[in-house]
C-alpha cells in the first residue's frame, strides 16, 4: 500500500509539473507494483467512496493493480488521461465522473486514445447517488449519529433551503463545510445494505 501511496503521489507531482518530463521513473515503478489499470476521479470525496465499497467487497484494489488517482476536478482530466493512458504510462482508464463534467472526460479521454465506455456517470452528482440509494430518512439517520444533527437543522432552516426537495438539501449540506463531503463519502457507502449500490459505482467496480 505504501508503494501505491508513492506512485499516487508520483503521479500528482508529475501532472502538477506539465508535459514534457521524463516518465522513466513512474514506469518502473507501474511495472514493479504491477498497475494495469488508473481509476479517474474528480476528487477526494469520490476517493473515499470507492476505498469504502472496495473495502466492504472484500477487494484489495492496489493489490489489484488498480491506482485510484484523484485528479482535482474534472478539467485535469486531459493532463491525466495523458500521462497515464495510451500516450503515457499505457494503463488501462476507467473514470467516474458527474453527468455535467462528462464533457470534459470524453475530450480528454479522446485525445488520449482511451475508450470512452469505461466512464460511469453520475446523474448529478456521487453524494446524491448515495443520497437516493440511501434513501433522505437514512441519510438525517447518519447526520443525527454522527453529531450533525444541529448543524443540520439550522441549514435547513435558512430561507435559501424552504421548499427545496430534501434530497437536494441534504446533498447541498454535505458541501458546505470542509471536509464533510469526504467524510460522509465514506460513511453512506459503508451504510448501504449488503452489496448494493448505486449503478455508476456499481458499474466501475464490474469493470475493474
Amino acid at each position: 500500500m505504501a508503494d501505491m501511496r508513492a506512485f499516487q503521489d508520483g503521479i500528482e507531482h508529475r501532472a502538477a509539473a506539465g508535459p514534457g518530463g521524463p516518465l522513466g521513473p513512474m514506469s518502473d515503478l507501474a511495472e514493479r507494483l504491477g498497475v494495469r489499470t488508473a481509476v479517474l476521479l474528480e476528487g477526494p470525496s469520490d476517493v473515499a467512496a470507492v476505498e469504502a465499497l472496495a473495502a466492504r467487497r472484500g477487494r484489495d484494489l492496489a493489490a489489484e493493480g488498480v491506482c485510484v488517482v484523484p485528479m482535482g476536478g474534472a478539467m485535469s482530466i486531459a493532463r491525466y488521461a495523458g500521462l497515464l493512458g495510451p500516450p503515457g504510462l499505457g494503463l488501462r482508464l476507467v473514470g467516474l465522473c458527474d453527468e455535467g463534467e462528462r464533457p470534459f472526460f470524453d475530450r480528454g479521454l479522446e485525445r488520449a486514445g482511451a475508450p470512452l465506455r469505461d466512464v460511469f456517470v453520475c446523474v448529478s452528482d456521487l453524494e446524491d447517488e448515495l443520497i437516493r440509494a440511501l434513501g433522505t430518512a437514512r441519510v438525517e439517520e447518519i447526520i443525527g449519529i454522527e453529531g450533525d444533527d444541529r448543524a443540520w437543522q439550522t441549514f435547513v432552516r435558512q430561507p435559501a433551503q424552504h421548499g427545496r426537495p430534501r434530497h437536494r438539501q441534504l446533498r447541498r449540506f454535505l458541501g458546505t463545510k470542509k471536509g464533510r463531503k469526504i467524510r460522509y463519502g465514506h460513511l453512506l457507502v459503508e451504510a448501504l445494505d449488503g452489496e448494493k449500490a448505486p449503478a455508476p459505482l456499481d458499474g466501475l467496480f464490474a469493470s475493474l
